[in-house]
């Protein structure tokens, strides 16, 4: 199809990307990959008056190390995630999920912000962001805010981005000494996941001293394990603890049934998957 009639901007830098936002309205969408955006735009599911498309917008690609985490712009590519040495060495679990979203053709285009804020519960990326404890710098008409991640994803398909807001960078704390692992169940490649998990593991000899774990596609948003994490910090890193606490991953989620699997089914890939990620991550 052909999408219906819009004004388009490509502003060159955040503040005017902001303006642009604010000059259009509540129907205004920002560009970003377009991975999400443009086919509901063909399809017509959006119909929004104004288009701003970021890809102009340079403070907002590429990676920095900043002491103790790192800050990736929104407008950083997948494939330019995937190829930065700073994500590979202090964020392996972001290089992992990353490696799993859609194919190349889609991480060439599609950037690691859009990912997040278009906040869909089946996203790879998401989950990763909860379990990291990544936060988000958004900038609106008042300035510039920061939120958590356990607070970034409202509901599904939306974010705590408003509609004149746009979202800047993420910053992803380093997990040094920590082993990280993301597995996921689809049914052919490239597909959404119907279940997904995003494990880190932190080892002191045969005890686990910490652990995080958190769960895409397990209800309206991604979903942290807590029950998982409390059966297995200060354990014994076993076969046998990691198996027990996986089975408490169904605990506060809100699985739904569809035509791609049952909530029940999903229930049952999350402890697998969850037994698999945290075993992974763990060296077990």
């Amino acid at each position: 199809m052909i999408p219906a009639q819009f004004e388009y901007s490509r502003p060159a830098g955040v503040q005017e990307a902001v303006r642009a936002l604010a000059e259009g309205g509540e129907d205004a969408k920002v560009l970003a990959g377009g991975q999400s955006l443009i086919p509901m735009l063909r399809m017509r599911l959006a119909v929004p008056s104004l288009v701003v498309d970021l890809g102009g917008v340079v403070e907002m690609r590429g990676v920095r190390d900043d002491g103790d985490a790192l800050v990736i712009g929104a407008m950083t590519t997948h494939d330019q995630v995937l190829r930065d040495p700073l994500v590979h060495e202090h964020a392996p679990l972001v290089v992992q999920a990353t490696s799993t979203v859609a194919d190349r053709q889609v991480r060439h285009m599609g950037t690691f912000g859009g990912s997040l804020a278009h906040a869909d519960a089946a996203g790879d990326l998401p989950s990763v962001a909860v379990a990291l404890d990544a936060t988000f710098d958004i900038e609106g008409p008042g300035g510039r805010r920061t939120v958590p991640a356990g607070e970034f994803f409202v509901d599904y398909l939306t974010s705590a981005v408003s509609p004149d807001e746009v979202l800047v960078s993420v910053r992803v704390p380093k997990l040094t000494g920590w082993g990280t692992h993301y597995e996921k169940f689809n049914r052919v490649a490239q597909a959404w996941a119907l279940v997904g998990v995003a494990a880190a593991v932190r080892r002191s000899g045969q005890t686990i001293e910490d652990a995080r774990v958190a769960l895409t596609s397990m209800g309206p948003t991604p979903v942290r394990a807590r029950g998982v994490e409390e059966a297995l910090i200060g354990a014994p890193a076993t076969a046998e603890v990691v198996n027990a606490a996986a089975d408490r991953a169904g605990e506060g989620t809100e699985p739904s049934s569809d035509v791609s699997a049952s909530g029940e089914y999903r229930l049952h890939l999350a402890r697998v998957l969850t037994g698999r990620a945290v075993a992974a991550a763990g060296g077990l």
